[in-house]
């Protein structure tokens, strides 16, 4: 009975054990097909008002309440339902109105409910257009899912592909960038995509333009076609071409805000000035020093405008902190600029189009575009940085006098409702001249200023509405002026322009033209000369604008010449009042370019004295002969011309000899370079087998001779050696009588041999050590022992007896010793 009692005993912890788990499991499995059962008979008709009400999983659900996310928007009680189900969708949404919950909360519960682990490989993909927005979402990401089991990853450009390719076999979710999941797809063999569930693009409209058109075609084609695909951006288009280019399958077109009055949020507050663009700078930080108790973002065109009017501003010290974000930025320095620019509560961020889109920062107060958008979408996009889930914000715009019609026009077409606003003229500052001061003294802010100038002309250049965008209505010089630069820069798809112009013009109409040009310089000229000259003004006058900074001291004109730093080949301005004048001029191999040596030949000799005669007296200025190496004939220097090319190394080439090549042996010895010879005169030598034969006897010769002189060369130096050995053991043998002791090879009587001491046998000695070379301290030991028995005797001898000066002077060096 007693072991039956023990069997009952012992199965029951087993079943206590058991249990857990599997309640646990069922558990699981009941809430899963509960959530199933309502996401099928969810209505998506039905508009929801907070999360609680959709069929959520528990980690979702608890994700969400500790992010503080209740309530539904818009976009999100629309498109949800759909998605849940598994429809593709195509949302379009205000800026801010939540589109990143609205595609994240799907991903996290389909993955849920087909109980989704590591090992069945990559579920979601999230495209990005920029990487700040990628980040973000991946933010959001982590805090809606902090309690569900998926591992996500965010891949980015600017971080080591090496490690990202070590976790991507890993990962359920990516947040990524279009063109770093490209190159993940076509070199990572641990990223598989065969098992793909759903893919995402945010600001699709974005990811679809031109630039990254080619990438999601081919990203597209790694991925499987039994996928869902969800598109959100603020300013989406139903494209056909679009659709089926991303095969979606029956989509549904979701557009909040297709029938709201304006597109752009309720509370925020849009407004224009009409500025020239001379201007914009002055009307810029008039603002920024009037608004220091501000959040304000500057929206310009390229990176090398953020650029310039940073580190302008940043010299002017306007009394609030100033960021600036731009494409060329390293990852870092781009992640660090948005963390502080959203922790500050009083900043200035000068920004391109990078953080137009998405991008969710705090409390932002203005939006400014310093330049006008390059359609009413990226308008839209812009101003979304401010007046986010309902708070307030205030947006301007700069236009242009030439642009202000056209853009106006785009924007009434997208339902953007935009006032007019004067700038208040006691407020308003110029800085161009403190610019041009800061210019002037600091070449790499000129070189900056350049640039930016080059950049925004090209970015007006290349824009497809020629009804906003005009470059030949935009006064280019005062801009430059504006800028601090000593003159608009060159910009060559500009004169090509013009000269295309200028080459199909009549003949008349073109000669016209150019006589009102030389007129208008000419008087130019006059004005110039009435007035007093100031540093100012000979800056303007500068010819040579594009050489700025220490390093770009080294750049090479158009025609191969060094760029001269002085007064040589690009000299001051006062060049120019010679500049049509006609001089004598000498072709590069003219009769007249003899040698000026008294040394040459007769004819070189009666050349040069003919010129030094006749053409000297006709120039009526001197003549310099120059001596150039390796030059067959000296050069003449007639005129500033001949002078500028003692400066360029190129043209010198001219007139210097044919250079050969040399190479250097493994001795070091320089010989000419082996080239191969001309057929005809090597078969004109005899057979190729005679030349070889013949080649061969004469090289044996020569090895023949070469080896009896190294054998010779080294008899002699064995014999060196032997007498050199022989002499130091003489000179050793002679110094025991007290004659000779050696140095070098030379001999010297000791002057106390006669009457020697002790300590004349010391000192003697320690000489002698002394001047023995370094290749004869290895003596005999014999040599050795007869030291050391000579020392033994010498001690062994009674001291000297002290009768003369010079017996002291011997016993004084010897105690000494």
């Amino acid at each position: 009975m007693a072991p039956a009692k023990d069997t009952r005993h012992a199965n029951k912890p087993k079943k206590s054990i058991e249990n857990p788990r599997i309640l646990k499991r069922k558990r699981n499995e009941t809430e899963l097909s509960t959530i199933i059962q309502r996401v099928e008979e969810l209505d998506p008709k039905i508009r929801l008002e907070s999360f609680s009400e959709l069929p959520l999983s528990d980690p979702t659900s608890s994700g969400l309440t500790a992010s503080h996310f209740k309530s539904l928007t818009d976009i999100q009680s629309r498109s949800i339902p759909y998605a849940l189900k598994g429809r593709d969708i195509l949302g379009a949404a205000k800026t801010g109105s939540g589109k990143t919950l609205a595609f994240l909360v799907p991903v996290l519960e389909n993955l849920y409910r087909k109980k989704w682990t590591e090992y069945d490989g990559l579920g979601a993909i999230v495209l990005s257009p920029t990487r700040e927005l990628a980040i973000q979402i991946f933010e959001v990401l982590r805090k809606v899912g902090r309690y569900h089991t998926f591992s996500a990853g965010l891949v980015i450009g600017g971080k080591s592909l090496k490690e990202e390719q070590e976790r991507l076999g890993r990962m359920n979710i990516l947040v990524c960038t279009p063109g770093r999941m490209l190159q993940h797809l076509d070199q990572t063999a641990e990223l598989d995509v065969y098992n793909l569930q759903m893919l995402v693009l945010d600001e699709a409209d974005r990811i679809m333009d031109m630039g990254f058109q080619q990438t999601v075609d081919a990203i597209i084609e790694h991925l499987p076609k039994t996928r869902q695909t969800m598109l959100f951006s603020a300013t989406q288009t139903k494209k056909v071409s679009d659709l089926a280019r991303l095969s979606l399958q029956d989509p549904e077109y979701v557009a909040v805000h297709e029938t709201a009055a304006s597109a752009t949020p309720s509370t925020l507050q849009q407004h224009y000035i009409i500025t020239p663009l001379p201007e914009k700078l002055d009307t810029l930080y008039s603002f920024i020093r009037s608004n220091l108790k501000s959040k304000t973002i500057v929206f310009m065109s390229s990176g090398k405008q953020v650029r310039f009017v940073y580190e302008s501003l940043r010299h002017l010290q306007p009394g609030i902190p100033l960021l600036h974000l731009h494409g060329r930025q390293k990852q870092g320095g781009r992640l660090d600029i948005t963390t502080r620019f959203a922790q500050s509560k009083h900043a200035v961020l000068f920004s391109t189009d990078v953080a137009a889109r998405g991008l969710d920062f705090p409390a932002v107060d203005w939006v400014i575009q310093l330049d006008c958008p390059e359609d009413a979408d990226t308008y839209i996009h812009r101003v979304g940085r401010t007046a986010r889930y309902e708070r307030n914000g205030r947006a301007v715009l700069f236009l242009d006098p030439s642009e202000e019609e056209g853009m106006l026009k785009r924007l009434e077409q997208k339902k953007v409702p935009i006032e007019r606003i004067n700038v208040k003229a006691k407020k308003q500052q110029s800085i161009k001249d403190q610019l041009q001061n800061m210019c002037f003294k600091d070449p790499e802010l000129k070189y900056l200023g350049q640039k930016a100038f080059i950049s925004y002309v090209k970015s007006i250049h290349v824009q497809k509405d020629k009804e906003v965008f005009k470059v030949k209505d935009l006064a280019l010089d005062a801009f430059a002026s504006s800028l601090g630069l000593p003159g608009a820069p060159r910009i060559k798809f500009i004169k090509g322009e013009d000269s295309k112009l200028q080459k199909n013009q009549p003949r008349a109409l073109r000669y016209m033209s150019s006589d009102d040009s030389d007129q208008e310089e000419g008087e130019k000229k006059t004005k110039k000369k009435d007035g007093v000259r100031t540093k100012y003004d000979r800056m303007f006058e500068r010819r040579n604008q594009d050489v700025l900074a220490d390093h770009y001291s080294k750049l090479i004109n158009d025609d191969g010449t060094m760029v001269d730093q002085g007064n040589g080949i690009n000299g001051d301005a006062d060049e120019d009042e010679e500049f049509l004048s006609v001089k004598r001029r000498f072709a590069a191999g003219d009769d007249a370019l003899g040698d000026s040596d008294s040394d040459d030949s007769s004819s070189s000799h009666d050349k040069q004295k003919s010129f030094n005669d006749g053409d000297k007296a006709k120039l009526g200025k001197k003549v310099k002969v120059v001596k150039i190496s390796d030059a067959a004939e000296p050069l003449i220097i007639d005129s500033k011309r001949r002078e500028k090319l003692l400066q360029s190394k190129k043209k010198l080439l001219k007139y210097k000899g044919h250079s050969t090549k040399l190479i250097y042996d493994d001795d070091g010895v320089p010989h000419e370079a082996y080239e191969l010879q001309d057929e005809g005169k090597f078969r004109a030598d005899g057979d190729a087998q005679t030349q070889r034969a013949k080649f061969l006897e004469t090289e044996a010769e020569r090895n023949r001779v070469a080896d009896i002189e190294d054998k010779e060369l080294e008899k002699q130096k064995k014999r060196e050696k032997k007498e050199k050995r022989k002499a130091k053991e003489r000179a050793l043998a002679e110094g025991e009588n007290g004659v000779a002791v050696l140095a070098g090879e030379e001999e010297f009587v000791d002057p106390f041999q006669s009457d020697r001491s002790d300590g004349d046998e010391e000192v003697s000695a320690s000489r002698g050590k002394k001047h023995v070379p370094e290749e004869e301290e290895d003596a005999p030991r014999q040599s050795k022992r007869s030291k050391k028995s000579h020392k033994v005797e010498s001690s062994a001898k009674e001291p000297l007896e002290v009768n003369t000066l010079e017996d002291l002077e011997a016993l004084a060096t010897g105690l000494l010793a």
